[in-house]
């Protein structure tokens, strides 16, 4: 397989990365042959795949707007991917005139790109790290030369969680990252569902028999990651319900009782 110029030396062609697969989903560029056909198996197994990461990608771009109406005006984004249209800093610019964002993602292509892509974009930065570890995130100098621990912050865990254990702490990595920064900050949410269709199931089993495997979660479980936290409307639905906006028609309407995957908001007060 040829290398790309783009992609980093020491990234192996021939294993898929969650990143990667996920811009594949989205009809990226950034991915390599490994990717798509891992994205071909999850996707044979859950035919509507590919409507949940469009799903995921909306409410990123709803919730953005939300916290922008909030005067929130920086955001860090865990598990960010790769760039694509419409990302957060682009959605943030929109809504307020100088906007900072961090990008952090554990994937070196998806990094690589998005600092290249990033390069002429004032107040946004991407970094390579562990979102696992946010000790080490937060002291990396995109951070600390962007936001300012003194003010609010969107934390965003886009489709991040259900790769993040109970042995791991999810709920001490959150409180990692929004305890080092001003009450009024927000933790966003999406996250596969335990209790949904066959099709879930069966394509968690594509994933953990990678080097990703997943956690699904029940409603109450996502709520769970939000204690200690104030869950703003509607709380805890399903991805395309929360504050639907006329942009986003999908065509064909949403069950709560077999969609996928679910979206929240929380505070800290």
């Amino acid at each position: 397989m040829d290398r790309p110029s783009w992609a980093p030396t020491d990234v192996d062609l021939a294993v898929p990365s969650v990143a990667r697969v996920y811009d594949y989903y989205l009809g990226g560029s950034h991915n390599f042959e490994s990717d798509r056909a891992f994205g071909d198996r999850a996707m044979a197994a859950m035919p509507g795949l590919r409507q949940l990461v469009r799903d995921n990608r909306d409410f990123l771009r709803r919730v953005v707007r939300h916290l922008c109406g909030q005067w929130i005006s920086q955001f860090l984004d865990l598990g960010s991917g790769i760039p694509t249209v419409g990302n957060v800093h682009e959605v943030a610019r929109a809504a307020l005139p100088a906007p900072r964002v961090v990008y952090v993602d554990h994937d070196p292509v998806a990094v690589a790109h998005g600092q290249a892509l990033l390069a002429g974009a004032p107040g946004a930065a991407a970094v390579l790290g562990d979102v696992r570890d946010p000790t080490a995130v937060l002291h990396s100098p995109p951070r600390t030369g962007l936001l300012d621990p003194g003010r609010p912050i969107g934390v965003l865990m886009i489709a991040l969680l259900h790769f993040v254990f109970d042995e791991d702490g999810p709920n001490d990595i959150i409180a990692g990252y929004l305890d080092a920064f001003a009450p009024g900050s927000h933790l966003a949410v999406t996250h596969a569902r335990a209790d949904a269709s066959q099709g879930v199931r069966d394509a968690a089993k594509v994933y953990d028999r990678s080097r990703s495997p997943v956690r699904l979660r029940t409603a109450a479980e996502v709520r769970g990651l939000f204690d200690g936290l104030t869950l703003v409307d509607p709380g805890v639905v399903a991805i395309p319900r929360w504050r639907p906006d006329p942009v986003d028609d999908r065509g064909t309407p949403v069950e709560d009782d077999d969609y996928p995957g679910f979206a929240a908001l929380g505070r800290r007060d």
